[in-house]
């Protein structure tokens, strides 16, 4: 399962005009998880990044999340994904460009979220399930966080 969208990032000439450096197609990479896919528009390694420069940051590998940094990902999930409880070390912004999906929580709470929704997450033990007919596309941006706690002490890492 592949998708790809257009991608267009901009940046500065030489004389410090606004320029486009990329107006590109991108491609998701192979996953390891049955009916799902995702690409990594652009990231960040440090909470403050940098506008300068012509690098690509979508060609850097990137973990799920990034502790100081930031990560544009666009994610697929097909019907029947694969299950994965998860808890990212990151504030998550989604929002759901098509389709349908549940977001499972770990005590049994169950979201369902539409094209138009959006979601804030917050280091919290998830799963998306898509029980639909339809393949279900998110956009998600992915910010450093301090690690979530419970009662002082950091909650245990899942995924």
């Amino acid at each position: 399962m592949a998708f790809s969208f257009r991608r267009v990032v901009t940046g500065h000439d030489a004389n410090g005009r606004a320029t486009v450096l990329f107006d590109d197609i991108k491609t998701s990479a192979p996953s390891t998880r049955p009916a799902h896919a995702s690409c990594v528009a652009w990231s960040s390694p440090t909470a403050v990044p940098t506008t300068t420069g012509t690098d690509d940051a979508s060609a850097v590998p990137v973990p799920t999340s990034l502790e100081q940094g930031s990560i544009f990902r666009i994610v697929e999930y097909s019907p029947g994904v694969a299950p994965r409880n998860h808890r990212t070390s990151s504030l998550d912004y989604a929002v759901v460009l098509s389709g349908e999906i549940d977001m499972e929580l770990d005590d049994g709470l169950v979201v369902h979220l539409r094209a138009g929704d959006v979601l804030v997450q917050r280091a919290t033990i998830h799963n998306w399930v898509n029980n639909g007919t339809e393949t279900c596309r998110i956009a998600f941006v992915l910010i450093g966080a301090h690690p979530a706690t419970a009662a002082g002490a950091p909650l245990p890492a899942v995924g």
